[in-house]
């Protein structure tokens, strides 16, 4: 029948509209910065997890290690490899090069995730938004998500706010569950480490309380 032909066209148009926007580049979250500009924020995040791992005086009290988004990105790519560990000075200690969340409380990224090629993170006011670029059905894919990170019990939160993969906005229902269960399969990646008692994004900065 005409009007079954009409759903039909219809249908057909929508799907590739769809698969348009889905293998569409997104704007990027964060604009590019030069090898020179990403090299000194890789060694201000080192700079500063190194502080981060200091222990606390009683006398000192609660003190507070501030991360950029620059900085945080750097020290992404520098875990993928994209940008040459920063070396120690003559004489100083050797440092790990880059962060993860590991059982021990340390701050390293281990290998990052996997199949993902690239990586941009943007804080804004208190969300941070990161975007990926992965390979989904064997075709490079950019998938942007952003939320609120926090902790509880000793180990970080996050809780999305926007999903998308391309430039196809995903309503967050739809993928909230698959995310939190993926997040508790990784729980032992998000402890904190034992001097941190929270972390939150304030003012576009990502925020390290320490206890």
């Amino acid at each position: 029948m005409k009007w079954q032909r009409i759903i039909s066209v219809a249908t057909l148009a929508i799907s590739v509209f769809t698969l348009i926007l889905v293998l569409r580049k997104p704007a990027p979250v964060a604009q590019p910065v030069s090898p020179a500009t990403a090299a000194a924020n890789a060694q201000s995040f080192q700079e500063k997890v190194n502080k981060l791992e200091q222990p606390q005086t009683s006398s000192e009290g609660a003190s507070e290690v501030h991360l950029t988004s620059g900085e945080l990105s750097a020290a992404l790519a520098q875990a993928a490899g994209a940008i040459a560990t920063p070396q120690p000075a003559s004489g100083a200690q050797n440092s790990s090069p880059a962060p993860s969340a590991t059982p021990s409380g340390s701050m390293e990224f281990p290998g990052a995730v996997p199949n993902i090629k690239d990586y941009q993170v943007s804080m804004d006011g208190d969300v941070v938004r990161g975007q990926f670029l992965t390979q989904i059905a064997g075709k490079d894919v950019y998938l942007t998500l952003a939320g609120h990170l926090g902790a509880k019990d000793g180990y970080a939160t996050f809780e999305a706010t926007e999903v998308k993969v391309g430039d196809l906005s995903v309503p967050v229902s739809l993928v909230n569950d698959a995310l939190q269960k993926k997040l508790a399969e990784q729980r032992d990646q998000l402890k904190l480490p034992e001097n941190v008692k929270d972390i939150k994004v304030e003012n576009g900065e990502l925020v390290f309380v320490q206890k």
